[in-house]
């Protein structure tokens, strides 16, 4: 006997369609690429979005097609996210940190027809276009007054608020199949070419209700949200659309995200709630510290993208009483798969303990289901102490990739995340290395982001990175690269010492050394592989 309740889609347009009806009155704060603040509510979202899906039809772009976005987070983006996907085409965030070479493959394998851009990329978009047969259309995300001057562009190149003005907010949201594509986001392409990563209305749904509960990012219609992770990887974690589902104020940061701009927008606009990587973090901290600021309103903050150093989550916890939530996902998790939220009986833990439980990435969201398999195989206990490789199931991860139709990257059904993990006997996932960055020395494995958790606690170290450097009686052994702190007069030898007792001797550095910058990817990642091909033979020619 089937149930008797009412079958309604699970539609991204029925997040903005909640917010208008029950949040109409809420704010959205945007720091515009223009320089100044601007300021609206859902009900004037809703407006605008409906606007915008007709001018999208005016275009001529259909249902299944992709609508490109090279932008920062603000207004003119979120309107985008609903007008695109709740009108039946497919919203495709693009990441302008990519080398064009990529930007220009991507644009063109998606088949984008048209792509919107904030002004602060028009010379990537005027290097992209004669790369691309896909988009016809470009679209400058301002006003008339603003609009560039922009080389081989005059005859493809529109005005958003122009197209705005053209259309009536008369729109009535498509009633579309739960199951068809709502956005396309694609791997940053560290090695190889970017893979596309297709979401679906109902996988977006089923995540966003999934990521704001209590024991994932806590979300509710009392916050004032600022993502600082960018709208154009992952769709900021999926914060624009919680935000709608649970009415809470948006911040959105716009092209600035120096330390000194982000703690003067989070003190103005009260923030409550941050997400963003630890390299950001690391220029707002700095800068906090400098003027010796507190946060008088954020009490969160989601730290994701890499792992967070514990000497991070105590500076945020104790100079600042802001609580850390780690956090783990992947663009094809949409990205969130864990979140570090303490259980009860870790709350009365030694401070100590409790910062190597938050050292981990934490616990299974509900849809996500993971488990970690030796090299047989054959499944691990959650026993904290087995390592292997990290797999995922669940309604919002990848079974295929845009394009791809021939090939599964699945096994047996689950995903493959490229993590070697140890899972505890309460569930928490720790994430060891990267499988291609574990460190493999006399035969036995030692983990690179333990190394770089140890040499983060030392008061001298900006950044670390330890990488995987061949040896002649060892294979590998590990090498230490360091960012020092200005001013600091750390030498090899002591930060060496500082290793003493805190590691397995054997698992100790055999050397450091010390660079003005580690490279970073378009998400804020290290680029270990660029660092292991400079630094292969380090111990070979010394």
């Amino acid at each position: 006997m089937q149930g008797l309740m009412m079958q309604q889609p699970l539609l991204v347009a029925s997040l903005l369609m909640h917010a208008e009806r029950h949040h109409g009155t809420q704010e959205i704060v945007s720091r515009r690429v223009e320089g100044d603040i601007h300021r609206y509510s859902y009900r004037d979202l809703a407006q605008r979005a409906r606007r915008m899906a007709n001018a999208l039809a005016g275009l001529g772009i259909q249902a299944g097609e992709r609508v490109g976005t090279l932008a920062w987070n603000g207004y003119r983006h979120m309107e985008l996210y609903f007008a695109a996907s709740g009108s039946g085409s497919v919203l495709h965030t693009l990441n302008p940190r990519l080398h064009v070479d990529q930007l220009a493959y991507i644009i063109e394998h998606a088949q984008d027809r048209v792509v919107f851009f904030d002004l602060t990329f028009l010379p990537l978009i005027e290097s992209v276009a004669p790369r691309v047969k896909s988009p016809k259309v470009f679209v400058a995300m301002t006003d008339r007054a603003h609009m560039p001057q922009a080389h081989g562009l005059s005859s493809m190149l529109m005005c958003y608020e122009d197209l705005i003005d053209l259309h009536s907010d008369a729109y009535e949201w498509p009633l579309l199949d739960e199951n068809s594509a709502s956005s396309l986001c694609y791997t940053s392409g560290t090695t190889g070419n970017p893979k596309g990563v297709l979401y679906s209305h109902r996988s977006t749904l089923l995540h966003t209700y999934a990521a704001a509960l209590p024991d994932s990012l806590n979300c509710s219609a009392r916050d004032a949200i600022l993502p600082v992770v960018p709208m154009f990887h992952v769709n900021a974690w999926g914060l624009p659309y919680i935000a709608c589902m649970v009415g809470a104020k948006l911040v959105f940061p716009g092209p600035a995200l120096d330390g000194k701009s982000l703690y003067e927008l989070i003190e103005a606009e009260q923030v409550t709630l941050s997400a963003g990587v630890p390299t950001v973090w690391q220029g707002l901290l700095a800068h906090a510290d400098a003027i010796e600021g507190s946060f008088s309103t954020m009490r969160r903050t989601i730290i994701g993208g890499a792992p967070c150093p514990t000497a991070m989550t105590a500076a945020f916890q104790n100079r600042h009483r802001v609580d850390v939530l780690h956090a783990w996902g992947m663009t094809e998790l949409s990205p969130v798969g864990t979140v570090c939220s303490f259980k009860t009986h870790q709350l009365s833990l030694p401070v100590d303990e409790r910062y190597a439980v938050q050292a981990k990435q934490g616990r299974s969201v509900f849809g996500i289901d993971m488990k970690i398999v030796g090299p047989d195989g054959a499944e691990l206990p959650w026993d904290g102490n087995a390592a292997g490789d990290l797999l995922v199931r669940g309604p919002w991860v990848t079974r295929q990739y845009f394009g791809n139709d021939d090939a599964s990257p699945l096994r047996d059904g689950w995903f493959p995340t490229g993590d070697v993990a140890k899972i505890d006997r309460d569930g928490f996932m720790q994430i060891t290395d990267r499988s291609k960055d574990v460190i493999k020395s006399g035969g036995e494995w030692i983990s690179s982001a333990d190394i770089e958790n140890v040499a983060y606690l030392h008061a001298d170290v900006a950044s670390a990175v330890c990488i995987a450097a061949r040896h002649p009686k060892w294979d590998e052994r590990p090498l230490l690269l360091i960012v020092k702190k200005p001013d600091s007069a750390l030498t090899e030898d002591e930060l060496l010492a500082f290793f003493d007792g805190r590691v397995a001797k054997w698992w100790k550095p055999d050397a450091v050394v010390f660079v003005e910058s580690v490279p970073l990817g378009a998400t804020g990642k290290v680029l270990k592989h660029q660092l292991r091909e400079q630094y292969a033979d380090h111990y070979l020619s010394a």
